[in-house]
């Protein structure tokens, strides 16, 4: 078995090469999750704070389909 050396706590391990792949593919799952919520976050927030200084009518899309409420012409 071939012997690998992983960083725990600042203190470097010899263990087997299966346990250091096992380790890295846990840490790289993490960041890859991390990086994902971020990610997520700032879409969410992004499209909140555009949707919040939207100014429009006020209308809803079925109102403007129908022709009523200010501005539609139907008096």
């Amino acid at each position: 078995m071939s012997k690998q050396a992983i960083t725990v706590d600042g203190d470097e391990r010899i263990v087997r090469e299966d346990t250091a792949k096992a380790f890295r593919g846990v840490h790289w799952a993490l960041i890859s999750v991390g990086a994902f919520a971020l990610i997520v976050l700032i879409l969410f927030l992004g499209g909140f704070l555009s949707s919040s200084g939207e100014t429009g009518t006020g209308q809803s899309p079925a109102s403007v389909d129908r022709g009523v409420g200010p501005g539609s012409g139907n008096r």
